[in-house]
């Protein structure tokens, strides 16, 4: 599952999800482990077969008095099929001019730590990331760079809490719990909608089990006949009362991407 997309898509990680029209049969409510499960399954089940993915964004970061900056950056994904491995993703700013050329690399995997590479332009060094040092925030932002790794359905386990309205929609409430190392948060709380099993808001606990941050999903356009995509993500953190907005544009899928374009000797020929 992808990043907040983070969490997730959390990131987050690239949040990637396409509805199908056929009714889902989950199991009983009183087996919520089997139910969380499954209705996780089915929000990764109907993303599949986008191969790569080209995004331009916008990165608009708020302090707590409400003063606000921006970051423009590209945004590369790979699709990854083989069992226990996520998707690849690639992040590479290009203004303003004190963070130009900085680029984040992403290999998720499932079992194991998500490999992260950082290439840091003024000193032209790839710092490799360590699972200690995943709950950081990302360049001074909301998101942490966990939020930013495909979040895979293999990288949690799962509890069906409830269904309810959200919005205008009625969505499954599932709580997941990070199965891998180094994790900044005790659990994730899920609202995905029971129509198009779309992410709608993700509610991230730190390690005192208290509400740290609020992820919520904004409008989605549907691309290549199905693949849908947020148009806007923002991440709010309740005990700073800073947020990071995420805003979306210009996305192109199947570009021709290899494994080669996010490599860890691709880094510095980002730019």
């Amino acid at each position: 599952m992808p990043p907040i997309f983070i969490a997730a898509l959390v990131l987050l990680a690239f949040l990637r999800v396409a509805p199908a029209a056929a009714e889902v049969t989950l199991p009983p409510e009183n087996d919520p482990a089997a139910r969380g499960l499954a209705i996780a399954e089915e929000m990764d089940r109907r993303d599949s077969g986008w191969g790569d993915a080209k995004a331009r964004m916008k990165m608009v970061l708020t302090n707590a008095a409400g003063d606000t900056s921006e970051r423009e950056l590209q945004f590369t994904m790979l699709e990854v099929t083989e069992a226990n491995q996520g998707d690849w993703s690639l992040m590479v700013f290009d203004e303003p001019r004190d963070i130009e050329g900085t680029a984040l690399l992403t290999h998720a995997h499932v079992g194991e730590p998500d490999d992260q590479w950082l290439y840091l332009p003024a000193v032209k060094r790839v710092k490799r990331i360590s699972s200690s040092n995943k709950s950081g925030p990302f360049v001074g932002s909301e998101f942490a760079f966990e939020d930013l790794a495909a979040q895979e359905v293999g990288k949690f386990t799962y509890q069906w809490l409830r269904d309810e309205p959200c919005g205008e929609r009625d969505c499954h409430v599932i709580e997941r719990t990070p199965a891998y190392e180094g994790s900044g948060y005790t659990r994730q709380v899920v609202w995905i909608d029971t129509t198009d099993y779309l992410p709608r808001r993700t509610d991230y606990y730190d390690r005192k089990d208290s509400l740290l941050k609020t992820l919520t999903f904004g409008e989605y356009d549907s691309y290549l006949d199905g693949i849908w995509r947020p148009r806007e993500l923002e991440m709010v953190n309740h005990e700073t009362g800073k947020k990071t907005k995420l805003i979306w544009e210009e996305y192109e899928f199947k570009t021709g991407l290899t494994e080669s374009d996010f490599s860890t000797s691709s880094l510095e020929r980002v730019r």
